[in-house]
């Protein structure tokens, strides 16, 4: 890279900083869960509108997205701060209690996550509690066993190499193709898609 280039990453890295640092911090983890969501569902809507003629982009869907993505920062957030507190841990050292974290991620907030997201999704468009939660029932299994196969992995690395202000914003990076996925989870419709360029 250009000397040039270095001092504008280096310029950049310090203007961001005070992002991940106090009070601030709790509003980065806050709007990049909500950013990263909408983004998710936003990617996903793009592939259904090549997908399925005549369907436009649902502004209100990538905006309770959002919503619910906002809702969920504040909880990750607190979430970290606590499982750094109760099993403190670092480098290779801490491997032992750094699978424990990973073990209780998944067994408490991944399940607790899922039910918010379809939940608190249903809630703001328009479904009772019981439609919520037969969508729950309908569609649990699948999106946890996804999780297993997605995020002990991330989380171990989250939990052994990223400082703790930044384990937010590290899960924010990866969950793009994750929220993707819920987003299509969500709002999939019965049947088959035509894949792009397919259509006669």
């Amino acid at each position: 890279m250009a000397p040039g280039g270095w001092q504008w990453l280096r310029g950049l890295w310090a203007a961001g900083q005070p992002l991940f640092q106090g009070r601030a911090l709790l509003i980065t983890n806050t709007l990049g869960c909500g950013a990263l969501m909408a983004a998710g569902d936003g990617a996903r809507q793009s592939w259904e509108i090549r997908t399925r003629p005549g369907q436009r982009f649902d502004r209100w869907r990538s905006a309770s997205m959002f919503m619910v993505g906002c809702s969920m920062g504040p909880v990750l957030h607190y979430w970290y701060l606590w499982l750094d507190r109760i099993l403190p841990a670092s480098g290779l050292r801490g491997l032992p209690n750094i699978l424990k974290k990973v073990l209780v991620d998944q067994l408490v907030a991944s399940p607790m996550l899922g039910v918010w997201y379809f939940v608190g999704l249903g809630c703001l468009e328009g479904q009772t509690l019981d439609e919520s939660c037969q969508e729950l029932r309908d569609k649990f299994w699948e999106f946890y066993k996804a999780d297993w196969c997605v995020w002990p992995a991330a989380q171990l690395v989250n939990f052994l190499f990223v400082p703790p202000q930044f384990r937010v914003t590290y899960i924010n990076g990866l969950t793009l193709g994750w929220d993707t996925y819920l987003s299509y989870l969500k709002y999939r419709v019965p049947g088959p898609l035509t894949p792009p360029g397919c259509a006669d």
